[in-house]
């Protein structure tokens, strides 16, 4: 194995360093990403669309949000093709930088009051550059955990760099919750500032944390008899296209559920109930909390029944209770409404959730596996993510600030992504560490996986 200056490196790896190493780098990215997705709610639609009527505001900021979606799959086809030529581990570094430098912008961008209509296009720019560094960052995190992960435990350890996404958004979370106690006018002038800024100085650890780590196994074996897939992508869409688009129907549910509970329940909470934000904060950072408990957990269990059993269960329970969830909210008493957001996002999110780390990396040949990743959850991640609090917003505007048509695309999309994973093969005994010769013939691979 090799760093990546490329000397030598003898001495074993820890696979439990790897994924730690992969988690702390992957909270932080997440961290930088959601903090936008509140502040979008929060604080964006009154400082950089004030010339829009509140509902309008609200649903531009959050189009905004989408357009760190669309970025996405852009980060993941360039820094997958290289990540699949070059390693793993360089990716990482240069995904980190380029998603705390666009952070740390957003937080020095001055208002439409300020500059005018130059405030909202800098604003979607930076939240491009975002999307763009996230997109190339998940593929690259979750391989480092999985391929380096002892056989029979790769959902458990596939499952830390998912601990990052919890963990980011109860950092994000909590740093919004912290600055929601300025007085309204302090917020709104620097408060809402100061999460985005303090994010340099949580990449500058990131960055020490990811050079300690050597590049994988799986990868090195790929380099060293010299069969990197000419063209990733393409590779991808000619060989493995199945799994690239069911793949892609597993990941809509984890998408909404992920940004119904964790983004659009802010902004509901507080313009549609009257409430605080401090009230709809709490509800996320208790479900994020016990999202950072949970994910492993799961993980270990898909290693125990597998990907499939363990992922279907959290989607059936998402859509028996997605009715009776928005029951609970809006009775606007704290208490349920925490408790509702804590079941779902908190509860069963976290199943649907850990296993696919694991289930995404064993549906993939090593050679483009980078690249599918990536393309699975960057791809799909503009309809099942980015969409999501556009579509509750848009959808609320019909019944006159009802959930329910909302509720209603919950049950639709749960359906269809348990259909996904019901055509794709259970994984969870599969060899990802192909011989030579099967790694030069990636048909093979792909037809002994139906």
């Amino acid at each position: 194995m090799e760093r990546l200056g490329g000397e030598n490196m003898g001495e074993e790896v820890s696979p439990g360093k790897v994924a730690l190493a992969s988690s702390i780098g992957a909270t932080i990215e997440w961290y930088d990403f959601f903090i936008y997705g509140t502040a979008a709610g929060l604080v964006f639609n009154q400082l950089f669309f004030t010339s829009l009527d509140p509902v309008t505001g609200t649903l531009v900021a959050y189009l905004t949000f989408a357009a760190g979606f669309v970025a996405r799959p852009v980060g993941s086809v360039i820094f997958g093709h290289y990540g699949d030529k070059i390693g793993r581990k360089a990716m990482l570094i240069l995904t980190l930088f380029i998603m705390g430098v666009g952070t740390f912008i957003i937080g020095l961008l001055p208002t439409y009051n300020s500059i005018g209509i130059w405030a909202p296009i800098l604003l979607v720019v930076f939240r491009l550059v975002q999307g763009i560094g996230i997109g190339g960052e998940y593929g690259g995190a979750v391989l480092m955990a999985v391929e380096y992960a002892p056989e029979g435990r790769r959902g458990f350890y596939g499952s830390w760099p998912q601990v990052g996404v919890p963990a980011g958004l109860l950092l994000g979370t909590g740093a919004f919750a912290l600055v929601s106690f300025l007085p309204g006018e302090q917020f709104f002038a620097w408060g809402w500032r100061l999460p985005f800024l303090v994010s340099i100085v949580l990449v500058g650890i990131g960055l020490y944390i990811r050079l300690q780590i050597l590049e994988t196994p799986a990868f090195t074996r790929v380099r060293e008899a010299q069969e990197e897939a000419q063209v990733p992508f393409v590779e991808l869409l000619r060989t493995q296209p199945k799994e690239l688009i069911l793949g892609m129907g597993t990941r809509w549910i984890e998408g909404l559920a992920f940004n119904a509970y964790g983004v659009f329940m802010i902004s509901y909470v507080v313009s549609q109930l009257g409430l605080t934000r401090t009230t709809a904060l709490t509800g996320v950072m208790i479900a994020a909390a016990c999202g950072v408990l949970l994910v492993p957990v799961y993980g270990a269990l898909s290693d125990r029944f597998g990907r499939r059993v363990v992922y279907s269960a959290g989607a059936i329970l998402f859509g028996l209770l997605a009715f009776p969830s928005f029951l609970l909210i809006n009775t606007a008493q704290p208490i349920l409404i925490w408790l509702s957001i804590a079941v779902m996002l908190g509860l069963i999110y976290p199943a649907i959730y850990a296993p696919l780390a694991a289930f995404w990396s064993e549906l993939f040949d090593t050679r483009i596996r980078y690249t599918g990743v990536g393309s699975v959850y960057q791809f799909s991640g503009i309809f099942a993510s980015g969409l999501t609090p556009a579509i509750a917003t848009l959808l609320l505007s019909f019944v006159g600030g009802a959930p329910w048509l909302f509720a209603g695309y919950m049950i639709l999309v749960t359906l269809i992504s348990l259909a996904a994973v019901y055509l794709l093969p259970e994984t969870f005994r599969r060899d990802i560490n192909p011989t030579t010769s099967a790694v030069q013939q990636p048909k093979t691979v792909t037809e002994s996986q139906g």
